[in-house]
């Protein structure tokens, strides 16, 4: 058991940083939290110097709370002259504020790259971040894991499908769709998604597709899905579009926030099958695989 690894549980992320360290054969290491009335964190580490630290903490809602709290802990570690600190962040929040879309907006991921760094981050390993031009705010290494194996093989060995469709609800997804159905020998199609710029409505068609669906099982595939509102109108989409079958969503990160598993399942989805990036009730598909390969090339384990 290499003594000099020392993989640390966030408070947003323990039972995956739990399968890291059983994965990596270490002990896990709790960061001591308490968190105040006035809502503030208060966050204590054991000594670690000359460790490789690996800190596991996905920012997903409270959001900014968890993404303080990574930067707290990797603050602590540079502190107490770790060797290396390398980030597992599964779910790296603002990746979609990664340009100025309207003018004023600020271009919240190039802040967030510059924050972690100056707390003495070396790496990051992050998946299936929402936006692969958002690392480029980043003078560090990252490294972006793709979920797609994963889900191949969930799909595989517990669906049950015969020859599905995979349906990306957007064309920015559509080599995600193709990649996953490549796998699974099967087809893919992207629907044409829209989004107001300033309201943030979104409306979704099938586009020139013609593609004849008939009874086939659909396996819709998102990275991110927060409010449910493009998982509903591309199931309305393909409805409209004569698909006869079973619904089932895959997605990498599933925010599912305030009502959107109740709007999901009443479109007629007849199940959602997430990561363990964020920790509910539909994270089927542990992240620990994909993610300690390379924190072994990283750590130089064998």
């Amino acid at each position: 058991m290499p003594d000099d690894i020392s993989v640390i549980s966030g408070p947003s992320s323990s039972e995956l940083a739990n399968k890291i360290a059983a994965n990596l054969q270490v002990s896990p290491i709790l960061a001591e939290v308490c968190i105040f009335n006035d809502g503030e964190s208060k966050i204590r580490l054991p000594p670690i110097q000359n460790k490789t630290c690996v800190i596991v903490q996905s920012t997903y809602p409270p959001t900014d709370r968890h993404l303080l709290q990574a930067m707290m802990m990797i603050r602590k570690c540079s502190e107490g002259q770790a060797t290396n600190i390398i980030a597992v962040i599964p779910y790296l929040a603002y990746t979609r504020q990664d340009r100025e879309f309207l003018p004023g907006e600020v271009v919240t991921m190039s802040l967030i790259a510059r924050l972690l760094e100056s707390v003495g981050i070396k790496q990051i390993i992050t998946v299936d971040a929402h936006s692969i031009s958002s690392l480029s705010h980043f003078r560090i290494d990252v490294q972006n894991l793709s979920s797609i194996p994963l889900f191949a093989n969930y799909a595989e060995e517990k669906l049950r499908l015969d020859m599905p469709i995979v349906v990306s609800p957007d064309l920015g997804g559509a080599s995600r769709a193709k990649t996953l159905a490549s796998v699974l020998k099967t087809d893919s199609i992207a629907l044409n998604k829209s989004r107001d710029k300033s309201t943030g409505e979104v409306t979704i068609d099938c586009g020139k597709s013609y593609y004849q669906f008939g009874k086939k099982d659909v396996i819709i595939l998102d990275d991110i899905i927060s409010t449910g509102d493009s998982i509903v109108k591309a199931c309305e989409a393909l409805r409209r579009f004569g698909l006869l079958g079973r619904i089932f969503v895959m997605c990498t990160h599933a925010l599912l926030i305030k009502n959107a598993t109740q709007k999901i399942m009443a479109a007629g989805v007849n199940d959602i099958i997430a990561t363990n990036s964020i920790p509910n009730e539909f994270a089927k598909v542990d992240l620990s695989p994909i993610i300690c390969s390379p924190l072994r090339a990283i750590t130089n384990m064998i």
